[in-house]
């Protein structure tokens, strides 16, 4: 089997496949309020693009595939692009990253199609506080969960981003809110992505912090969930809840980064802290064959640096977290 490896000796065995860069919420740290310099649709990458993409990487070696936005259920007749990624040879893990918005009128039909796993982003349990981050209405998401649930995903995972002084105090009340649902919660810290980013990193918290906290309420024993990304879990002592602590800032974890971005452009970025893409889109429309496409995947994975800088550059990344691709 071939595969595909950077110039580091890390495999690349994960894509992260953005299919639009629009949403039906305005959280502050992802998205201005008011923007709409979005990507013009005659540049987004046909379903039957997107498939020769994903079906070069399963080629390659790479096994996982998680749909993202923008807000992926915003694009049309998106449980008909999963099932087609389903159904390529190699792909084992397909999964989608939502914020459930629109969730429960498309769960049992991505259920059917082979999406596997869910990430769901929900920042506070609070509604109002939902409002005041999203815009949105927190029950449209709650729907949402229900749907997924009764449609049988599992493990639902929750990501929560914890900015001090926004929504710190929700942290107890997200751990219980996870543990009567049961669903998987996982805190991910702010990154500094595009000027919205950078704001938003004015609330900044470490996550040692977090569990720190709540290793004061609660009993933390070691924990393991399936997955691609780069978590590390703690179980919560009696339950079966799992927790998840994602800290790109705080404890990087780019000596095992496994996956690259493809924008709904056609755009591969290399890093999400880093600058350094591949376009492949023009590469697409003009007609490259199989044989081609495969090596210029080569080509860019070759140019996946060693490591962000957020810490070091927090100025560097221009382009908002929603333009790249979840």
């Amino acid at each position: 089997m071939q595969q595909l490896t950077d110039p580091f000796g890390r495999s690349i065995e994960y894509v992260r496949l953005s299919v639009t860069d629009r949403c039906d919420l305005r959280c502050f740290y992802c998205m201005p309020k008011g923007f709409n310099d979005f990507e013009a649709p005659e540049h987004w990458l046909s379903f039957a693009e997107i498939e020769r993409v994903i079906g070069a990487f399963a080629r390659l070696g790479t096994r996982r595939v998680r749909i993202t936005g923008g807000e992926p259920l915003v694009r049309k007749d998106l449980p008909a692009l999963a099932a087609r990624l389903h159904a390529l040879p190699g792909i084992e893990d397909l999964s989608l990253s939502t914020n459930a918005v629109q969730l429960a009128r498309h769960a049992g039909p991505l259920k059917a199609a082979g999406v596997q796993r869910l990430n769901v982003s929900l920042d506070t349990p609070d509604p109002q506080r939902f409002r005041d981050i999203t815009g949105g209405k927190l029950a449209k998401v709650i729907d949402g969960l229900t749907a997924a649930r009764d449609a049988g995903f599992s493990p639902i995972k929750i990501n929560m981003v914890v900015m001090k002084g926004v929504n710190d105090s929700d942290v107890e009340a997200m751990v219980e809110f996870c543990i009567e649902h049961g669903f998987t919660l996982r805190f991910i810290e702010t990154m500094p992505m595009g000027d919205t980013g950078r704001e938003a990193n004015a609330h900044y918290l470490p996550l040692d912090v977090v569990r720190e906290r709540l290793e004061r309420h609660y009993e933390l024993v070691p924990g393991v969930m399936p997955g691609g990304g780069p978590a590390r879990y703690l179980r919560v002592a009696g339950s079966e809840l799992r927790i998840g602590f994602i800290t790109p800032l705080s404890q990087h974890f780019c000596e095992t980064c496994n996956r690259v971005r493809l924008s709904v452009d056609g755009t591969l970025y290399l890093c999400l802290g880093q600058d350094h893409k591949f376009e492949l889109r023009p590469l697409l429309r003009s007609g490259i064959t199989d044989a081609a496409l495969d090596e210029a995947i080569r080509q860019a994975i070759a140019l996946k640096p060693e490591r962000h800088e957020f810490n070091d550059k927090p100025g560097q990344v221009v382009r908002f977290m929603s333009m790249t691709g979840g």
